[in-house]
């Protein structure tokens, strides 16, 4: 009851211990474990009325002993069949619980005993699992100053530490009490403080006097930008002869580090400190806000955040054919040009008003509004932000030369006040792995997932994308895999700007092989067994459903915005300034951390519905739901015969794909229950006899990719034929001719399906010659096919005896040794072979010299 941080992570431990059980807490929290858990939610707690008792077998108590303490679970105190485990760092007291398990320690927390317990077990804490623990140590010991700290308190913090603890969610959470003198301090500091804006950065520095030393100035300062809302702040306290400056920073523009360097000191980029001797405060302010100027770098200018290319409108083309544009690529507003000069803005708003009136054949020029704000591409963002906010425009144009550059809109806007925000708060740090946050850096991730050439790959493509004045990211499933904890070396690289081009200089810088598809963008670079696949950031539009989708040169946003599902938008730039930035407009890792599918838009489907199959193929192999509304969208592509416009070899593909996956059965039965092997064919239903087939088909592919590994056998057409299985042979015909594979596999699919089941009637148990003259004029595919539609064990050795001993089985006499022997050449040497095979077959013949015998006894 009353449940601290120290109960909190006593609880998340137990359960790396305990992984079957569940969370609860029997009562009310503090009010500080109560503002945590609203803000981070890194466990799942149930609630005691969801519980039912009555099931319970195993009650596991931490922190506590005392039964008035576990609220409505002491009534499982007295059943008998209950084994009951404590974890406690409170001595034992007369009235105590009791258990078969009783772990008490003498320490200052019982996070400290759990933790010891997970460091010897090797059952490694997350980072937030880390943070939690590290959390109870820090509440419980009064940050190792309470009388109960122990050494082993503290080789538990520094263990945490070690595993990714995060001190800074500690501090925030666990708050020291200031002294009288402390606070009569920070009083004068607050008093005497002076803010200064440099190149946007706001910085206060406040100075004061005190006639003793002070221990710890350091939470001092921590106080202070706590308490205002600004970037960094430098304290100056004079004291015993002396200037103790502390410096702390929540900005990346602002290293203070480099600033305490210029007064003999040093530290961290947020966090640093120096002591001046024989110096004023007032001497020492002005030396301070010198060195200052110097050591602020530029924030985020409109080229770091600006959208390009731009997609522009000629002004001498009608309104009409500018709706068109802004529906064909999905905007809002367009850019109107003379020539190649910017001219002014025309919104979707007045294009629609335009159209109302009858002015459909009037030219954007006239519409379009010249007076809007503009900005070039070195612009501060705060200043944009300004401009847009006050004018109310939420488009502005970057224009150098007259000539459009780029575009920033209010999501990009938004987005990188975000990020800032983010930032300045140090979430990206907070949760390392389990919470996910836009604008994380994960450069240390790829130096530490990726093999170090793959990495220094990455690296320099960011380089030479950055000489070439091109913005490179790194795309697809190598990112989401990256977030989900698995290695992923399908590298693909989206450049803002010329691909090809980019690949041509990267590959004569490594002296790689390029190979290039001028007609996509598109190039891929060979080089010491990697391959990297380069593509120009690319838009895409549907000029009908299913049909092939049209594709420009467009921005990473739009490139992104054209893929399947949220969790494959994810990007990270490889530029050196950002590198390892991820960059996230579509709410990918929410869905990765919350293992949800979901598409982009609600026409996703229209224009492509084989994003329905990828979307049931990816739940499977990840392990993740179908989001509720990308379900209902399944439905409703069904629903209006959307996959009857689909060409044939498009399903086809995504078919084989989905054989491809590790456990396709599971694949194919979700593909059943939403109904999508109807569109193949509506007859196609996942039964219970199907799916045993599949089973089968695994089995003895798995027994045969053991036993003959050098040896491979086509998958796709035998899952084809398992999958066709139970259809009479004019829908098997029908579902053919709509699918339209390769000729060679059509024919392999429908003689294996024809002949199946005469083979397994017809195939003997004990007569090797006539199962040798029964199968060896079947293709592998058939004959493992065969295999695995029998259902009689007997039947499935003749075939594995045929597999591994029979289909090798060869004469060692030629005809060669038949005329040497004096055998006059003829007819007759077929007969012989032919019975001397059959003698081999039954096992009778082992050398060449009983060959020849047996020759000689027939000739």
């Amino acid at each position: 009851m009353n449940a601290d941080f120290d109960s909190l992570a006593s609880m998340v431990a137990a359960k790396k211990l305990y992984p079957n059980a569940v969370i609860v807490f029997p009562g009310s929290q503090e009010k500080k474990l109560r503002d945590f858990l609203e803000t981070f939610h890194p466990i799942e707690i149930k609630r005691i009325k969801d519980i039912d008792l009555s099931l319970v077998t195993r009650l596991i108590i931490v922190d506590t002993k005392i039964p008035a303490r576990i609220g409505p679970l002491a009534e499982l105190l007295s059943r008998k069949n209950i084994k009951i485990h404590i974890y406690d760092h409170h001595p034992f007291s007369k009235g105590d619980i009791r258990g078969e398990v009783e772990k008490i320690e003498n320490v200052g927390a019982t996070a400290t005993i759990f933790t010891e317990i997970l460091k010897n077990r090797k059952r490694y804490p997350t980072p937030i699992e880390a943070t939690i623990l590290a959390l109870g140590i820090y509440e419980e010991t009064g940050c190792f100053l309470f009388p109960s700290t122990t050494e082993r308190d503290m080789l538990a913090a520094a263990y945490l530490l070690k595993r990714g603890a995060n001190l800074n969610i500690v501090s925030s959470f666990i708050k020291m009490e200031l002294t009288m003198e402390e606070f009569d301090i920070l009083n004068k500091l607050v008093q005497s403080s002076k803010e200064h804006v440099v190149k946007g950065i706001r910085i206060k520095i406040a100075k004061a006097s005190c006639e003793q030393y002070l221990g710890d100035a350091a939470h001092l300062a921590h106080r202070m930008i706590d308490m205002d809302d600004i970037d960094a702040v430098i304290v100056l306290l004079a004291m015993e002869g002396k200037i103790l400056l502390v410096a702390r920073s929540k900005a990346p523009e602002l290293d203070v580090s480099n600033i305490m360097r210029g007064f003999g000191g040093g530290g961290h980029p947020t966090a640093a400190s120096a002591t001046v001797k024989e110096a004023t405060l007032e001497g020492v302010e002005d030396s301070l806000v010198e060195i200052i100027n110097e050591n602020v770098k530029p924030g985020k200018t409109a080229s770091d955040v600006m959208t390009r290319p731009v997609i522009t409108v000629q002004g001498d083309l009608p309104i009409k054919e500018a709706e068109v544009m802004m529906t064909r690529y999905g905007v809002n507003v367009l850019p109107v040009l003379k020539g190649d000069t910017y001219a002014g803005l025309i919104s979707r708003e007045f294009v629609e008003k335009a159209l109302y009136h009858g002015f459909g054949k009037s030219r954007a020029i006239d519409f379009a509004t010249t007076d809007a704000s503009i900005v070039t591409p070195e612009s501060p963002v705060r200043e944009i932000e300004t401009v847009m906010i006050e004018q109310n425009q939420r488009f502005m144009p970057v224009i150098q030369d007259g000539k459009i550059v780029g575009a920033i809109t209010r999501t990009d806007l938004l987005r990188t006040l975000y990020e800032e925000f983010l930032r300045r708060r140090r979430i990206e740090e907070t949760l390392t792995k389990e919470k996910q946050t836009i604008g994380r850096n994960l450069s240390s991730w790829l130096r530490e997932r990726f093999p170090a050439n793959v990495f220094g790959l990455l690296k320099l493509a960011g380089e030479v994308a950055e000489e070439q004045g091109f913005q490179a990211y790194l795309v697809g499933g190598s990112v989401r895999d990256l977030l989900r904890g698995e290695e992923n070396l399908d590298i693909d690289i989206v450049i803002e700007g010329e691909g090809i081009a980019f690949a041509r200089a990267f590959g004569e810088r490594v002296h790689a092989k390029v190979r290039t598809h001028q007609k996509f963008g598109t190039a891929q670079i060979f080089t010491n067994g990697t391959k990297l696949d380069v593509a120009t950031a690319r838009t895409e539009y549907y000029e009908s459903p299913a049909a092939l989708p049209k594709v420009e040169t467009s921005s990473i946003k739009k490139d992104l915005y054209r893929r399947d599902f949220t969790i494959n938008t994810l990007a990270v730039k490889l530029n050196p300034r950002d590198f390892g930035l991820l960059t996230d407009f579509f709410g990918g890792q929410r869905d990765l951390r919350e293992k949800t599918l979901r598409v982009l838009h609600n026409l996703s489907f229209v224009e492509d519905p084989t994003r329905a199959f990828r979307a049931v193929r990816f739940s499977e192999r990840f392990g993740f739901k179908i989001g509720k509304h990308t379900e209902n969208l399944i439905r409703s592509t069904i629903e209006m015969n959307l996959f009857e416009k689909l060409s044939g070899p498009r399903l086809c593909e995504e078919l084989l794909i989905s054989f491809q996956e590790t456990d396709p059965i599971k694949t194919l039965k979700r593909l059943s229950v939403y109904g999508l092997l109807k569109v193949i064919h509506p007859n196609l239903i996942f039964t219970e006899e199907l799916e045993t087939t599949f089973r089968s088909l695994q089995e003895t592919l798995s027994w045969f990719n053991l036993l003959f590994l050098e040896e491979k056998t086509d998958r796709g057409i035998l899952y084809f034929m398992v999958l066709l299985s139970g259809l009479k042979e004019e829908d098997v015909r029908s579902v053919l001719d709509r699918l339209s594979p390769p000729p060679k596999a059509r024919e392999l699919i429908l003689n294996g399906l024809s002949r199946a089941k005469d083979i397994l009637r017809r195939l003997p148990l004990d007569n090797p010659v006539e199962t040798y003259a029964l199968l060896s004029k079947l293709d592998l595919e058939t004959v493992l096919f065969v295999m695995a539609l029998s259902k009689d064990r007997k039947k499935q050795k003749v075939i594995s005896h045929y597999l591994t001993e029979l289909r090798t089985v060869r004469t060692i006499l030629t005809g060669k040794d038949l005329k040497r022997m004096g055998i006059p050449p003829g007819p007759l040497y077929s007969t012989v072979l032919k019975e001397l095979l059959e003698e081999k077959l039954k096992g009778h013949l082992k050398s060449r010299d009983e060959e020849e015998r047996f020759v000689r006894s027939r000739v």
